[in-house]
């Protein structure tokens, strides 16, 4: 297993079980402040930024298709945040807006914290059951 794939596993797994153990403690908390942030076009569009960059990062250091289902997992993030990246920096804001409006947020968010808590138990273990080479 690459150096990486194992650093890109922890790093994503614990932040994604953090992330997760946040909205359901906090979890009225995250749906205002998603709203607010869907409704803020500086903050969408800087928020963009940051995706994108992230997405870039992992895509243009880990595009690996084989070798297991792990680094392939973190392939798939880094492809997911690239276009959620772009999507938020090309997508007419008032659209983005009116589907965030329209999704039920707070239905969405039990889904959102599902993926997130099993994507981040998986990548934290499969992260730290490995030896570093």
């Amino acid at each position: 297993m690459q150096p990486l794939t194992i650093f890109l596993s922890r790093l994503i797994g614990l932040f994604a079980l953090a992330l997760s153990v946040a909205m359901v403690l906090r979890r009225e908390t995250f749906i205002v402040i998603a709203s607010g942030m869907v409704h803020d076009r500086p903050l969408l569009f800087i928020l963009g930024l940051i995706t994108l960059a992230i997405g870039l990062a992992i895509v243009l250091s880990h595009n690996i298709w084989s070798g297991g289902v792990l680094p392939v997992v973190i392939t798939i993030f880094g492809w997911i945040q690239l276009f959620r990246g772009l999507v938020a920096l090309l997508a007419p804001p008032d659209a983005l807006a009116y589907l965030f409006d329209r999704m039920n947020f707070p239905k969405f968010l039990y889904g959102a914290i599902a993926i997130s808590f099993v994507l981040g138990v998986y990548l934290t273990y499969m992260g730290f059951r490995r030896s570093r080479p």
